[in-house]
């Protein structure tokens, strides 16, 4: 049989660990190793024994203190007058009931179950226009809402009637299930199947809510949609979700926003983009030009020689700050000079006229061929002497 490892060793811990250090170390551990984790896995299910095992003994200060002083022999006869420890018949319910409620319940909760909880939150979609999401809005919105049930007043229960205390926990919420291990008996806490841990049961149903203690209706209520929201954010409306239980709080309405594409305007957190068409004349010339902005077309001045591509920037139009709509930031416009086509002959002939006052590239070598023969150099005409002779 292999040798045990050191307890310490198997948590990962220092001799001089705290109870509340063992504990986390512990929960840390038997979470990586449990065998709800990785079922069939036999060396995870024998490492999450051994760290049951260095809990057992660790976290009890009789059996830590043998086990300081003589080890593994502590434990199995073979230290002067220390005993054997015997691991059947353990109590785990407390330890498990804490440190693994994520594994039987859905999720580490308060241990008094069937006390106060808030509702769920219940969550809708709501689509808008890019215009909408920069500047906000105001949404109607139609919803299930459950409303206490009259007849019973929420209790569920039959007028004349009350809800009984569940006898399958006591009322607790949850029950504890013995399971054999290898060191004995273990104990596991998981919420009671029968009151689904609220600690009672409804033997005569309301009537009118069938046992729920609510009654469900359509409901509207107009939602604010704040400037500078982006698209897949949500707003929260309190109060608005699913009832608590035993007394709990309400829970929220989580609306999350959809923003629609715009054909004009792209976004990139709180900066605006989007793309202006110039004609060659103003770029070459400058000149005004409109502009589309969310704001409005507003009228912007091109320099002369702007060429394609040039990117402008227009300070305080982009999207509002979510936190505060009086901080704004910035919509970049990139200029497009837009090339003629379907010329005239008559344009033709004054862009022909244009590029020759302007260097002649369409008469350059790699340029335009304007049909005509090229005009022969001084250098063309010597190397044509030499071929005729």
């Amino acid at each position: 049989m292999a040798e045990k490892r050191d307890y310490y060793e198997v948590l990962g811990i220092p001799k001089t660990a705290t109870e509340a250090e063992i504990k986390k170390a512990f929960r840390t551990t038997a979470k990586k190793y449990h065998p709800d984790m990785h079922p069939g896995d036999k060396e995870c299910e024998e490492k999450f024994k051994e760290a049951q095992e260095a809990y057992a003994v660790l976290s009890d200060p009789e059996k830590r203190r043998q086990y300081d002083q003589f080890g593994h022999a502590a434990f199995d006869g073979g230290a002067g007058g220390a005993g054997g420890f015997d691991f059947s018949g353990m109590d785990m319910g407390d330890i498990f009931g804490d440190i693994f409620g994520d594994f039987f319940g859905g999720g580490r909760r308060n241990s008094n179950n069937n006390g106060p909880a808030q509702g769920a939150s219940v969550r809708l979609t709501v689509r808008i226009t890019f215009e909408e999401a920069v500047f906000g809005c105001s949404k109607e919105l139609e919803f299930p809402y459950k409303e206490e049930c009259k007849t019973c007043h929420g209790t569920g229960a039959k007028p004349g009637t009350s809800p009984e205390t569940c006898s399958k926990c006591g009322g607790k919420g949850k029950v504890v299930y013995s399971q054999q291990s290898l060191f004995g008996m273990m104990q596991n806490v998981q919420t009671c199947p029968d009151c689904g841990g609220t600690g009672k049961v409804i033997r005569e149903k309301c009537p009118d809510c069938r046992g729920t203690g609510y009654i469900s209706k359509k409901v509207r209520k107009t939602v604010e949609i704040p400037a500078g929201i982006d698209n897949g954010q949500s707003v929260r409306v309190r109060g608005y979700g699913e009832p608590g239980r035993n007394g709990g709080p309400r829970g929220d309405l989580l609306v999350e926003v959809l923003v629609s594409r715009s054909n004009a305007f792209e976004r990139q957190d709180m900066n605006i983009f989007s793309n202006a068409s110039i004609s060659f004349g103003i770029a070459a010339l400058g000149g005004d030009i409109r502009i589309r902005t969310v704001d409005g077309d507003i009228i912007y001045t091109v320099a002369p020689g702007t060429q394609s591509g040039t990117r402008i920037r227009l300070k305080g139009k982009g999207v509002p700050s979510i936190r505060n709509k009086a901080v704004r930031g910035d919509h970049y416009v990139t200029l497009i000079v837009n090339t003629p086509t379907g010329l005239n002959k008559e344009a033709k002939e004054a862009l022909r006229k244009f590029d020759e006052l302007t260097g002649n590239s369409l008469n350059k070598e790699g340029g335009a061929q304007t049909g005509k023969e090229k005009k022969k150099g001084f250098m063309d005409k010597i190397k044509e002497s030499f071929d005729e002779h």
